[in-house]
């Protein structure tokens, strides 16, 4: 059983009382929202059947988990062992494998961002990821293995991101997700979690982050202020060996709660001249979105800060200690 003691789980509740609480101004987000707690987190979790049916080899379990995938509408799936620094501090995993899977956001709602189209997008992709997951783990199940689904939206055991990683998926972008090769940045990540031996992917290393090292649309657009420059070796490697890119949560948050889950940064990305930013239903859509830049809130820090991952802070004092100056560049 595997146990992780550095990474707190995101505390939601922390951040929305720091900001002044939770601006509940997205018509549809919340219902959507409160759907997947109620009802749908309840097929998360579910009796094997007692019969199994095994696979010949890891490579056939693979297939079978990825063709079900697939056929449930994932629009990105892959396989990777389960690392202890996968794992939230204070949470266990017993299972050895991870399944990440993506599901795509329809680009015809980033159109204008922040906005309650782009709003409610974002939690309706976190509910369809949810069915998919629970169609993989339901396949599984069937033929008598046990198997799982890592909430996607809410409290997970589980870090999605470095498992998607490591899992193929693509790089790490400067705006703190992944970009993906054919959907870009826009998409979401659920994971569903076994002990079935399956062949695993790999971590890619295809331009992707030295793309980002030229680009900075999202910082300049951020209206938050909150995407760095430059990596920060301090936060350790992604898995292609790069130093991360740390976003600056208290001043990321404040606005993400008040701005329809905001996501300037994933519509505004360059990558590949966003040849991912299309509507596959036909939908006659443009690639530069309208950007509706709100001047961002005060930065903010839970309280207490033990609970809270490590972020860069020097925006923060410098507001605290200069509050009638402009934001440094």
């Amino acid at each position: 059983m595997a146990r992780n003691e550095s990474n707190p789980p995101f505390d939601w509740q922390a951040w929305y009382g720091a900001c002044g609480g939770r601006v509940d101004h997205t018509p549809g987000a919340s219902e959507i929202v409160a759907e997947i707690y109620t009802k749908q987190s309840l097929e998360f979790q579910g009796p094997a059947a007692e019969e199994r049916t095994p696979f010949d080899t890891a490579e056939q379990a693979a297939r079978f988990v990825k063709t079900a995938a697939r056929a449930a509408g994932a629009a990105a799936v892959g396989i990777t062992r389960i690392e202890p620094s996968d794992i939230y501090h204070g949470r266990t995993v017993s299972e050895t494998y991870a399944i990440a899977i993506g599901q795509r956001m329809r680009w015809k709602h980033f159109q204008t961002v922040p906005s309650i189209d782009s709003g409610v997008e974002c939690c309706r992709v976190y509910q369809d990821l949810g069915e998919i997951c629970i169609s993989v783990a339901r396949a599984l199940r069937d033929r008598g293995f046990p198997a799982r689904v890592e909430d996607p939206v809410g409290d997970s055991d589980l870090m999605h991101v470095p498992i998607a990683l490591r899992a193929g998926f693509g790089e790490l972008g400067r705006h703190g997700s992944i970009i993906h090769p054919e959907l870009g940045p826009l998409f979401r990540l659920g994971t569903v979690v076994t002990d079935l031996p399956m062949t695993c992917d790999s971590p890619v290393d295809i331009g992707i982050a030295a793309f980002c090292d030229r680009c900075k649309a999202c910082r300049k657009f951020c209206p938050a202020d909150a995407i760095p420059d430059d990596r920060d070796p301090r936060a350790g490697i992604d898995p292609i060996g790069k130093p991360r890119y740390v976003i600056d949560t208290g001043r990321c948050f404040p606005y993400f709660a008040r701005q329809h889950y905001c996501s300037v940064c994933l519509a505004v990305c360059t990558y590949k001249h966003k040849v991912w930013a299309r509507d596959l239903g036909g939908a006659q859509t443009k690639l530069r979105p309208q950007t509706v830049l709100a001047d961002p809130p005060p930065t903010v820090d839970p309280d207490p800060p033990a609970k809270v991952h490590d972020y860069p802070r020097f925006k923060v004092l410098y507001n605290r200690k200069h509050p009638d100056r402009e934001r440094p560049a």
